[in-house]
C-alpha cells in the first residue's frame, strides 16, 4: 500500500510538472502516436501507470528538443541517426509529429534483441557499439544520443571522434545532477551483481561540467534546457527530496553542433 500512495504522488507530481513546463501537449501527442510502449526497453518491462508516466514525460522532454532541431534546421528531408535506440520508439515519435517531412532514419544499439525490435517496425537498426560509430561510413543531419552519455566509460573520446561525422546537429538528454559524481552505484552500495554497459551510469554531471566537455570534444552548445519531475509552484514541489534521493531530480538535454574552437587546441592522442 505504502508503495502505491507513493507511485500515486510521484505520477501526480509528474503530470504537474509536464503542465508547468509546458510539455503536456506534446506528451498527449505521444501516446497518440505509440500507445503502447510495455516492452521499450530489453531489461525491465514498464508494467505501471507511475513507470509509464515517468518513461513518457522524458520522452516529451527528449521531442522537444527534436522538434526545436528539425525546426533549426529547416529543411524537407531529414537523416537522422538514433544512437543507443532500444525500440525504434523516438523514430515512430519523430514521424508521427512530422508526417510533412521525409524523415529518414538509422537506429544504432549493441543489444541485438533491441534491433531485431527496430527491425520488426520496418524500421532501419544496426547492431553496433555507440563507440564504433566515428568509423562507419555514416553522414546525417541529426544524431540523437538519449541517457547513453553517462552508460561510455570514455564519453570524451566518443565525443571528440563523433564530431568529425559530419552532421549539423547533435541532440542529448542525460540525468540531470547538479553536483557532478561518478556514478557505478552497484559499488557504491555494495551491490555485487553482474552488470553491463546497458544497466551502469559510469559518470552523472552537472550541466557546468557537461558544457565543459561538450566544448573540449568538439562541440558548441546551441540550445540547453532542463526538465524537471516535480513542479516548482505547487505543495508537489515537495516531492523533489524524494526525486533526488530515489532517482534523479530531472534530466538536462542540449541541443549541439560541430565546433572545433577549443577541440583544436588540443593535442589529441
Amino acid at each position: 500500500m505504502r508503495k502505491e500512495i507513493i507511485d500515486a504522488i510521484l505520477t501526480k507530481s509528474i503530470y504537474t510538472a509536464l503542465r508547468e513546463q509546458k510539455l503536456l501537449n506534446i506528451y498527449n501527442k505521444l501516446v497518440a502516436i505509440v500507445p503502447d510502449i510495455t516492452h521499450q526497453y530489453s531489461t525491465f518491462n514498464i508494467d505501471s501507470k507511475y513507470l509509464e508516466t515517468n518513461v513518457r514525460a522524458l520522452h516529451a522532454f527528449q521531442m522537444s528538443l527534436v522538434n526545436k532541431t528539425i525546426e533549426l534546421i529547416n529543411k524537407n528531408s531529414t537523416n537522422i541517426v538514433d544512437i543507443g535506440d532500444s525500440a525504434g520508439t523516438h523514430i515512430q515519435y519523430i514521424k508521427g509529429l512530422h508526417p510533412e517531412q521525409n524523415i529518414k532514419s538509422l537506429s544504432i544499439n549493441i543489444d541485438q534483441e533491441a534491433v531485431n525490435k527496430i527491425r520488426a517496425k520496418g524500421l532501419e537498426a544496426l547492431c553496433a557499439r555507440a563507440e564504433e560509430l566515428s568509423f562507419l561510413d555514416i553522414e546525417t543531419d541529426v544524431f540523437l544520443l538519449f541517457e547513453t552519455l553517462e552508460h561510455l566509460t570514455d564519453p570524451i573520446r566518443f565525443l571528440e571522434r563523433l564530431s568529425h561525422v559530419p552532421c549539423k546537429s547533435l541532440v542529448i538528454t542525460v540525468p540531470y545532477i547538479a553536483k557532478s559524481r561518478v556514478g557505478l552505484h552497484h559499488i557504491r552500495h555494495s551491490q555485487k551483481q553482474q552488470v553491463n554497459a546497458e544497466n551502469t551510469h559510469i559518470f552523472e554531471l552537472s550541466p557546468k561540467d557537461w558544457r565543459l566537455i561538450f566544448q573540449h570534444s568538439g562541440w558548441e552548445v546551441v540550445t540547453e534546457s532542463v526538465y524537471r519531475q516535480y513542479p516548482r509552484c505547487s505543495p508537489l514541489w515537495l516531492a523533489r527530496e524524494y526525486w533526488i534521493r530515489y532517482d534523479f531530480e530531472g534530466f538536462y538535454g542540449v541541443i549541439l553542433k560541430p565546433d572545433k574552437t577549443w577541440s583544436s587546441v588540443y593535442e589529441w592522442y
